[in-house]
Order: structure tokens, then sequence, then C-alpha cells
């Protein structure tokens, strides 16, 4: 009964004429992001942030037109995937295999259409399982002491960089980058400066916010112009689009079976929607077997990958708002607006803010019905969007992250700053080295630090206290495990792709 009346009062909060139209707006813009190659909901709610503070959004508000934003991205990633055999972003990656078969084959509003019913299946189930697994988890999360978060952490930063990294060194590099940013400032214990080079600038620490636009927008920037500068076209022609009714009705337990799967993978720190996505097409094509047609545009194909890859963005949500660990690459961007916004996720986030939790909740029941009446008759709007010249797409992506941050710290120096990121960013990416875990240990640095300390502090110096409870063992058992395991399914992964070749 009490998930119950806090829905009803989510539902309170998420029916109001102001939030709602935050929700429509974020699943509009969202979608446009999903749609346009390259960019994906990393870097789409990255980029809007911090239009959160220009426009002075309070909690509920900012949370729920981002995670709106996130849900479209989710939702938008089909498109370029199915139209142009180009994924808007890694999740989107496994839709290509069978979606672009199935559009060169003159099917190409009916692949459109099932992949927003999928999508729109995989995220309204995983919004489910949120309410109805994070009280749980937050519950649980009471047992966690300095040990058990320190573990917890190691375990974010071993597998967030795993699947979607090329070399798990790689990963552990970015990962010790991002928590030496993280020292960057004011010791809190002993109140001295670290790393600061007499720049009174770096006193209060490296705004991560800072960090992310730089990292993923402006960075973003740069590779736009230099592989993209010729604009974009569409691969294959959108004519009459229908309701293919019976596709639907033919893969309804393959979008239920992938989006368990999906969600699954989704609460796995560091897991992520590439996971889900992938786990998800492979799941059901070992079950349709050898002579299924995986690959040459059947429906299954394409309703699998897309509520796995939806389902697994839901299920990222879960330990984010309950443990403080964000279990993808954009709930970490999300995490950093909470604390932007003096918002702790964790256990006490559903006793201190409840408002927050189940507005969020419920508003995101009534995006993914939004996200469906709109992908669906508005599905070749999105796609006369790919045609969106570079000129008019990058300074509008420039001027919206310059406005933005500047509205926000009133720093000529955080400007500086952001384009210095965006220049890592890019160097990063140039190298293969994966970007996410840096921004992770910008992120959760303090926080690992803290719980570090507080652990020796009761310990008196003993580091067996990290492997003092069952918890903390399992984690650290975990984090190996997620550490290693991608180095034997890097070859899984490449796999499909040379299907698509």
């Amino acid at each position: 009964m009490d998930i119950l009346s806090n829905l009803a009062m989510g539902f309170s909060i998420a029916l109001s004429p102001y939030t709602l139209m935050l929700a429509v707006i974020g699943c509009f813009l969202g979608t446009i992001i999903g749609a346009l190659p390259g960019l994906g909901p990393s870097n789409g709610v990255a980029i809007l942030i911090p239009i959160t503070f220009t426009l002075g959004l309070d909690a509920t508000s900012a949370l729920v037109l981002m995670t709106s934003v996130y849900y479209g991205a989710m939702y938008g990633g089909r498109i370029s995937s199915i139209l142009l055999n180009i994924p808007g972003d890694e999740p989107a990656l496994m839709t290509t295999l069978d979606g672009y078969p199935m559009a060169k084959q003159g099917r190409a509003g009916d692949a459109l259409v099932l992949s927003g019913v999928a999508s729109f299946v995989g995220a309204f189930l995983a919004t489910i399982g949120l309410l109805l697994l994070a009280p749980l988890l937050a519950k649980v999360a009471y047992l966690f002491g300095p040990a058990e978060y320190f573990a917890l952490y190691l375990l974010a930063f071993c597998t967030l960089g795993g699947v979607a990294s090329n070399n798990q060194a790689k990963a552990a590099i970015a990962s010790c980058l991002g928590l030496g940013i993280a020292m960057i400032g004011v010791d809190n214990n002993s109140g001295l400066p670290r790393f600061t080079f007499g720049n009174m600038h770096l006193m209060d620490g490296i705004d991560f916010l800072v960090a992310i636009v730089g990292l993923f927008a402006i960075a973003e920037v740069f590779f736009f112009i230099e592989g993209h500068g010729k604009g974009s076209s569409i691969g294959v022609k959108l004519e009459k689009v229908t309701i293919p009714w019976k596709d639907i009705f033919a893969t309804k337990w393959t979008m239920l079976r992938s989006s368990l799967v999906g969600f699954i993978a989704g609460i796995l720190p560091g897991a992520g929607a590439s996971l889900g996505s992938f786990l998800a097409y492979m799941s059901e094509k070992s079950i349709a077997g050898k002579d299924s047609g995986f690959g040459t545009g059947v429906a299954k194909g394409v309703a699998a990958p897309e509520a796995g890859n939806n389902a697994a963005a839901g299920g990222a949500l879960v330990p984010m708002l309950t443990l403080g660990v964000p279990g993808s690459g954009t709930t970490a961007v999300l995490l950093a607006l909470l604390m932007t916004l003096n918002i702790t996720p964790g256990p006490t986030l559903f006793t201190d803010r409840p408002e927050v939790v189940w507005g969020l909740i419920a508003s995101l029941l009534i995006a993914n019905v939004v996200l469906l009446l709109m992908n669906v008759p508005m599905v070749k709007v999105f796609v006369r969007l790919l045609q969106v010249p570079p000129w008019i797409l990058l300074p509008g992506v420039t001027m919206i992250s310059f406005v933005g941050i500047y509205s926000l710290s009133g720093s000529y120096f955080d400007l500086l700053l952001m384009v210095g990121f965006g220049l890592l960013g890019y160097v990063l990416r140039k190298l293969d080295v994966p970007t996410v875990p840096v921004i992770l240990g910008i992120l959760l640095g303090g926080h690992m630090e803290d719980a570090l300390r507080r652990a020796m502090v009761i310990a008196d110096g003993n580091p067996m206290y990290l492997f003092s409870s069952p918890i903390a063992i399992g984690f650290w058992i975990a984090a190996l495990i997620g550490f290693v395991a991608p180095m034997f399914l890097r070859g899984l992964l490449q796999k499909p792709q040379r299907v698509s070749d």
C-alpha cells in the first residue's frame, strides 16, 4: 500500500501541467538527439544539463526533463540504425543487424514502428521494475558501511568501462585519470591544497558539470568538425508508414523476454544498455535456432535489441537512485545533476525527498506513453532531422554549452576549462580510451576516498577491514569478474558486427 500511495503522490506531481510539459519537451528533444548519429543519450543529457540551471528548474523538474531526454534518446537511436545503418549510439548497434536489411527490403516503415513498440514495452516494464525493486534495494542499502561502499565504488570502476572499451588497461587508465582529477582542490581533512599549482580557481576543485560538458559535448563538436563536415544523407528512403500488427503480435514474447534480460543487465553497475541490447539479441537468436534468419531482416531481430536496450536504460536508474552508483554513462551524468542540486542519491533519498523519486517514476510512466504516441505518427519528422547540416547543428551545441556553463558559474576560467576538457575528450577518443570512467572518477572519487578513510579509521589502519563482511567480499569478487570477463566477452560482441558487413 505504501507503493500505491507514493505512486499516487508521484502522479499528482507528474500530471501537473508544468511537469507534463517538461516531460513532453524532453521526449521530443531526446528523440531528436538519439536520431542524430553519434550523439546518443550521454552527450544529449550532458549538452542539455546547463539549460536546467539557466531556467532555474527545481530538482524534480530538472530530473524529469533530463530522464525524459534519456528515454527519448534511447527511442531515437533506432532511426539512424535502421535507415542509415549507422547506430545513433552504442546500444543501437544491434538494431542495425536486422533493421537495415529490413529497410532495404522496402519495410523501413514497418521496422521503425516495430522498434518503437518494442522500445515502449522495454522501457515501460523497466519503469515498473524500478517502481517495485528500488524501494527494496534502498532498504538493503542501510546495511552498507564504509567497507561496503568502497567495494561498491570499486565494482563500478571495474565494470563501467568493460564491454564498451576495447582495452581493459585503457579503461583502468581512464579511471585513474578521473580519480586524479577528483583529488584537485582543498583536502577536506587537512585543509591543504592538492594539485592546484597555486591557482586560486582550482581551490574548490573541478566542477564535474564543466568536465562532463567538455568531455561529451565539446569533444563531440570536434569530432563532427573532423568527420561530418559535409553533412549526412538518408541511406534508405522512407515511404509509407503503417502499423505492422502481424509482426507486433509475432514478437510479443520476444519483447517480454528481452525486456527482462535488459532490465537485469541495466541493474548491474556499469553494464548499461549496450550489454542489455547484446544479451537480448543473442538470447533470442539462440532460442530461434540457426535457421531463424537473424541478420537478414527478421522482425525478432529488431524487437529484441530495442526492448533490451530500453529496459536496460530503466534498470540503470535503480543503482543510481538507491546506491548512488551509476549503472551507465548516462546515469553518471544524471548523478552529477543530482549532486549539483544538493541531492544525494542513496537509501535516504526515498525518505528525505520522496517527491523527487516518485515524481520521477510517475513521469517516466507517462513519458513512455508520450514517446510511443510521438514516435509512430511523427517518425517522418524525425527522419528529416537526419538531414540537419552540421553548420546549423555545431553552433547550436557550442552556444548551449558555453551559455549554460557561464550562467551556472559566471567564471571565464570554467569556460576555458571546459574547452580544455573538450580537447582532452577528443584526444582520449582518438586513442580509443573511454571517457565514461573519467567522468565516474571525477564524480565518485571524493566519496570513494572518504569511504576508504572512514574504513581505515574504524579499523585502526588494518586493510583487512575492507573484506570484513559478506557484502563487501561479494562486491570484491564481482569487481574482479567484471574487470576480467569483458576480455572474453569482447570477441562475442564483435562477431555480430561482421554479420552486417
